[in-house]
């Protein structure tokens, strides 16, 4: 019984590392507006983002990155070790976020709401500029008052 015990136990450990393995391929997924934590074995000393204004990308410390989505697309992440070779060279690609949000379509305009638990508007690439725009425009504003009643705007 005890060794039965462990025979699945390796078994269990030897499936987890596969599957470890099978998440490595392909693309490293991140959505927009969020950010996805990257560990580094053997210590990173440089980052780089092919294009950023698909993704931002931030040491956190030598073994950690932090990738950012900004906008939908693919582009690649290389980090450097301290002799300035590559030790990572990932594709990233950037989505939108499909959890908790409806899409508004009036024809071929879109307008986006997030919807959790109750609906408002949000801001995605490819709405309708109009209501885009509003959105960001009351955002702003919204943030720029928070910002001056903590005493930071002025």
């Amino acid at each position: 019984m005890f060794s039965n015990l462990i025979r699945w136990t390796g078994v269990l450990v030897f499936a987890f590392q596969a599957g470890a393995a099978m998440a490595q391929d392909g693309p490293v997924m991140v959505t927009v507006d969020r950010a996805k934590v990257f560990r580094i074995e053997d210590g990173a000393s440089a980052v780089i983002v092919g294009n950023p204004f698909i993704a931002d990308v931030a040491m956190f410390d030598k073994n950690t990155v932090v990738i950012t989505g900004k906008s939908y697309g693919t582009t690649n992440l290389v980090i450097l070790d301290v002799d300035n070779k590559p030790i990572v060279d990932e594709e990233i690609t950037v989505r939108a976020s499909e959890t908790d949000i409806v899409s508004v379509y009036r024809k071929v305009e879109r307008e986006t709401l997030s919807c959790h638990p109750t609906c408002e508007p949000t801001l995605r690439l490819g709405d309708n500029a109009d209501s885009f725009n509003e959105t960001a425009e009351q955002a702003t504003a919204r943030n720029v008052l928070a910002l001056e009643a903590a005493g930071g705007g002025k």
